[in-house]
């Protein structure tokens, strides 16, 4: 599809290597592909430091062009905004914008280019105020895009408030998960509507932070209660009563309502297990079949000491499989894992690492930090298999 390029490992938008892509000490968090990206100063939300400067290179490919939205621009006001400014210049036109601060703030909160190729360029010298910058951007392919600034404020791409229970779409930019802001909820019972909207859809696992993309979404009647859950590297807080909430749904589940149900696990396999003898002499096997999450008392634990230990799970037939969902066991002991990779196959025999959306290395999955919590990750693309180690 168009997103098989990915991000390029210096932070490049382009579709080719170019040089400065993003250079200077006044940089914040920063993610930019060829399709979207999010960029703010350093220390956002906190107050930008003195004498910095940060030069963001944002390049679409050829054919389209940028749109770029001004989640924040908070720079303390000066004459001609020479303290600090944020100045943004179109190299294909020779069209620059800016300079921008507190007391000359954009005409409007979204800039539509004409060009493949923006400059983004921060300054700063000695202040006492301001939260810098928060910009975030897509290409004209991605025209209808969501907030990347933090809670639901009115953004030039988020959509106006439709009827409860009515289905909209926002596209949201990558680098979502790391702008600061909460979120409150889970992707079962959805999240409050004061949550970070893209940041939610990468907790509740529609979309992958590291390219963005179009979510569905609808504005349901508010619960009394918002339970916090950790998910695909988010932890959303625990939140009182809201008058909406947020309900992501998967273009699939539209169309299929068992896309989310769990898949049943014909047999279960493990490169080795524990056999415990307790203080008592007692035996207890910590065996493969125990890994099923429904599973009471204690799980499956690999022999100790043993690297690169594996459990694998057979579907019987191949599914397509979207997530999966861990827990540890605290059955007299207090076992977890804090982080796995992922396999799959269609035989038993030839094994294909899980890269995710990226396609460049394996893909880390984060675990959980106890063994009490159920942790949730997504497979942003699914995986059709078998097996699964």
């Amino acid at each position: 599809g168009s997103h098989q390029a990915g991000k390029l490992r210096q932070g490049t938008a382009s579709l080719s290597p170019l040089p400065d892509v993003s250079a200077g000490n006044g940089c914040g968090h920063t993610l930019l592909t060829p399709h979207s990206g999010t960029l703010s100063s350093k220390n956002y939300p906190g107050t930008y430091p003195n004498h910095t400067m940060c030069c963001w290179r944002l390049q679409a490919p050829l054919g389209t062009s940028l749109l770029l939205a001004f989640g924040d621009v908070d720079l303390e006001p000066s004459e001609h905004c020479a303290h600090s400014s944020l100045l943004l210049a179109d190299p294909q036109t020779g069209t620059a914008y800016g300079p921008y601060c507190r007391n000359s703030v954009p005409s409007a909160p979204l800039l539509v280019t004409n060009s493949s190729t923006v400059t983004v360029l921060f300054n700063s010298s000695s202040h006492r105020s301001g939260r810098g910058l928060l910009l975030s951007y897509a290409t004209s392919q991605h025209p209808g895009m969501g907030a990347a600034s933090p809670g639901m404020q009115r953004h030039p791409w988020e959509v106006p408030d439709p009827p409860l229970t009515m289905c909209f779409s926002v596209y949201c930019p990558a680098g979502c998960k790391d702008i600061h802001g909460d979120i409150w909820g889970n992707p079962s019972q959805g999240y409050r509507d004061t949550s970070v909207l893209c940041k939610a859809a990468v907790h509740a696992g529609v979309i992958a932070d590291e390219l963005g993309g179009q979510v569905t979404l609808s504005r349901e009647k508010g619960i009394t209660l918002y339970e916090s859950a950790v998910a695909n590297g988010l932890r959303s807080k625990r939140g009182s009563l809201s008058e909406k909430r947020l309900v992501f749904h998967k273009v699939c589940c539209l169309l299929s309502p068992a896309c989310d149900n769990v898949l049943e696990v014909v047999a279960f396999n493990a490169s080795s297990w524990w056999h415990e003898v307790n203080a008592l002499g007692q035996d207890r096997a910590w065996v493969a079949e125990r890994a099923a999450l429904s599973t009471t008392g204690h799980s499956w634990a690999a022999e100790p000491g043993t690297e690169a230990a594996w459990l694998e799970l057979d579907l019987g037939t191949r599914r397509n499989v979207t997530g999966i969902i861990t827990k540890g066991s605290s059955e007299q002991h207090n076992y977890y894992v804090t982080s796995y990779h992922v396999s799959s196959s269609r035989d038993g025999k030839n094994w294909r690492p899980y890269r995710g959306s990226s396609g460049q290395e394996d893909k880390v999955f984060e675990g959980n930090a106890d063994s009490q919590g159920e942790v949730s990750n997504a497979f942003i693309p699914p995986m059709v298999a078998r097996y699964i180690r």
